[in-house]
Parts: C-alpha cells; sequence; structure tokens
C-alpha cells in the first residue's frame, strides 16, 4: 500500500488531499517527542519520511497537517485489503500492516499472467477501498520487493523471468535485503556502490571480506537468487506499540498505566490476526536515551492483556530506578503462531477462556464504536484507590 496511514486520511478527509499529511505524534510546534508513523508524498517533497522525530519533521514541514494514528481503523482496512488479495490465491504471506507477499503461480489458469493479475489487484483495491497499491511481480520474492518499491505511488513494475540481474545492477546496495547504514558503508568502503559491482565480484572474494553468511546472502541476492518460497505461516514477525512520553516520567504509576494501554492495544492487534504471541519483550529508553530491552518465552502464546500484562510489568519492574526519568516504554509479543492452528480449546484453561471471550467482546465494541468507547478502569483516573507501586 502507498503511503497507507496517510492515504487513508487522505481518503476519509478531502481536505487533506494534495496537501502533506503528516502521521504520528504531536508536534508541539517543533518540542514534540515522538516520531512519524508515516507521511504522504507530498510530505516527502519536504524531507520528511518514516521514523523521522516529529520535532525534525516539524521543523522541515511546519504547514503539514499532523494526524494521530487511528490503529483500529488502519487495521480493518488492512484486513479488507488481505480478504482482497485471497480473492487471487490462498499463497499469501502478510509482512506487516499494509505489506504482502503472493504466490500466484497456480492463480494463472483462472486469472491470467503475473502482470494481468497485478493490474486486477491493484484495480480491486481502488475500487473497494479508494487507496492505491503498488506492485512488483517477479520470479522471487526479493526481487518482487524491489520491483514494488521503484514506482511508488501506484506503480507496477514487472521483472521478466531471466532479466533479474539486469534489472538489479543499476540499483544502489542499500536496496539490498539486510543492508542497513553499517553494511551500506563497508560495502562503499570496499568500492560497491550499485547492485550490479556486487554481482560481478567473486563470491569467495566476498565472502572474505564480509563473513560466510553475509558474504554468501548479499552475493545471492545481488545475483537475484532468493530460493524463499511464500510462506502463509510466516506473516508478522512481531506485533506491539511503543510510546514516548511528552515529558520525562519518574512516576511508576504513569509508567504502570501507560504499558497496560500499550498491551491492550498490542494483544486487540493479535486477536485481530488470529495470532498468539509465545515471547514477551519490553523496551525502556531512559531520559538519556540509553535503552533496554527486557524479553520472556511462555510455555503457551497469549493475546489478551490479562496474560501479557502481568509478564510485560515484572519486565519493566526490573529496570525501574529511583531518580531515573524515562523517556519511552514499549511492548512486542513475537514468536508468533497461528491461533486457528494451536487448538483454542485445549490451549486455554477456563479462566483463560473467560479472559478471552471478555477480550472478544471489548473488540466487538470497539470495531463499532471506536477505540474511546470502552475502556479499563484502571486507565481512567479517579476511578478507584491504586494500590502503592514501588521502585527499588
Amino acid at each position: 500500500m502507498d503511503a497507507f496511514f496517510a492515504a487513508v486520511e487522505q481518503r476519509d478527509h478531502p481536505e487533506y488531499r494534495g496537501k502533506p499529511v503528516i502521521v504520528g505524534s504531536d508536534p508541539k510546534e517543533g518540542k514534540g517527542r515522538g516520531i512519524v508513523a508515516t507521511c504522504s508524498y507530498e510530505a516527502r517533497k519536504y524531507g520528511v519520511h518514516s521514523a523521522q522525530p516529529i520535532s525534525q519533521a516539524w521543523r522541515k514541514c511546519p504547514q503539514g497537517i499532523y494526524v494521530r494514528p487511528g490503529m483500529s481503523k488502519y487495521v480493518r482496512i488492512s484486513e479488507r485489503v488481505m480478504e482482497i488479495l485471497l480473492e487471487f490465491t490462498d499463497l499469501l504471506e502478510q509482512v506487516s500492516i499494509d505489506e504482502a507477499f503472493l504466490d500466484v503461480s497456480g492463480s494463472r489458469r483462472l486469472h491470467g499472467t503475473g502482470p494481468v493479475i497485478a493490474r486486477k489487484i491493484k484495480d480491486r483495491i481502488s475500487q473497494d477501498q479508494r487507496l492505491t497499491a503498488s506492485v512488483g511481480v517477479a520470479a522471487s520474492k526479493f526481487v518482487a520487493k524491489v520491483a514494488s518499491d521503484l514506482r511508488k505511488p501506484d506503480g507496477l513494475v514487472v521483472v521478466e523471468p531471466g532479466r533479474e540481474r539486469e534489472f538489479l545492477a543499476p540499483l544502489p546496495v542499500s536496496r539490498l535485503w539486510g543492508v542497513g547504514r553499517k553494511t551500506e558503508e563497508g560495502l562503499l568502503r570496499l568500492g560497491y556502490a550499485r547492485i550490479g559491482q556486487v554481482a560481478e565480484t567473486d563470491r569467495e572474494y566476498l565472502i572474505g571480506k564480509l563473513g560466510a553468511s553475509a558474504g554468501a546472502h548479499l552475493w545471492e541476492l545481488a545475483n537475484g537468487i532468493d530460493d524463499r518460497v511464500v510462506s502463509p505461516e510466516e506473516g508478522y514477525k512481531s506485533m506491539g506499540h511503543e510510546t514516548t512520553f511528552a515529558t520525562d516520567v519518574e512516576d511508576a504509576q504513569v509508567i504502570h498505566d501507560t504499558l497496560l494501554d500499550l498491551t491492550e492495544k498490542t494483544c486487540r492487534r493479535m486477536r485481530a490476526r488470529r495470532a498468539l504471541g509465545r515471547t514477551i519483550t519490553v523496551k525502556y529508553r531512559e531520559a538519556d536515551f540509553t535503552t533496554y530491552t527486557r524479553r520472556q518465552s511462555l510455555r503457551a502464546g497469549v493475546d489478551t492483556t490479562e496474560a501479557a500484562f502481568p509478564v510485560a510489568w515484572n519486565l519493566i519492574r526490573t529496570m525501574l530506578r529511583r531518580g531515573r526519568r524515562v523517556r519511552l516504554i514499549g511492548i512486542y509479543l513475537s514468536n508468533l503462531l497461528s491461533a486457528g492452528k494451536c487448538g483454542q480449546l485445549k490451549l486455554f484453561d477456563s479462566e483463560m477462556a473467560r479472559d478471552r471471550r471478555l477480550a472478544e467482546a471489548v473488540d466487538d465494541i470497539t470495531r463499532r464504536f471506536g477505540e474511546q468507547s470502552i475502556t479499563r478502569a484502571a486507565l481512567v483516573g479517579g476511578t478507584r484507590r491504586r494500590p502503592k507501586i514501588d521502585v527499588d
């Protein structure tokens, strides 16, 4: 999908169309502390991009329209888009809220060639959701992914089998999977600026310079070699939420309640994706930007706040220190498995089954009336006397 969150906001607010839209935290006139979730293509012309500090985005584009994310809406639209994709093949691997791989090898008799299917998908999404998608068609996942990114928005790039090296050769090495800033700097020092230069290098030489795993991996990708199959079982590697506090926080109760809210949002997404998480990870960043993570793996997967939050809070509590202020916290569930394939009735005991029924009832209310229609009493100020939370 093209600039997914921003495109949804422009669709739903005609007055935003053609204008720079930045979805993320409140910029507070350049004093905000969060990040950009995504932005429209109009905003990108000013140098705004995803994961950028919101304060920096404001300095580059103060005239932009800043919108807080509406995740429940985005999830609903994502689910509908995935339903459309499943009309063309059941070999679908969703890798994020707005991106998926499809293997359409077995769909040609019914729907046509890869390029024909790509056009049908784009038309269906446009008609059904009034949104645009960019599609790459190729014989491998890596090349299809690169192709999908080249002509955004509303792009369609086809790479015919056997022309992968030719297609990749002029592109910068940063397009290779696994090449981050440090790896790119290392490749540039070796004299590799373009993928074609990596492809032409002796494989063993590259392994000697980068190591067996990285060297072989990058050489194969540069030559268009990628044998990974589209696997519906893969999909998301993790799901989670994090938040940057408006001001650095020392109050353990505020940290507790914020983590509870983040856990609630994360578990709601897990249930929407029919996924269970067996590993819980918390992220904790202090005022000086020192960042810690802690994780714990469970015997069985979970998708409710009642099951996930006590574990997450115990992990966070080990990092709280009196006098140390906190800038950011987050929670992620990973080591995912499909809820539909692990036998719900056997997995949950009576108490867990009760918790899940309650959670599903709340999900139904939020789908119909919005995220703010119902909340936990613990997250409503002044509703009850809370137990004191101690900090070491």
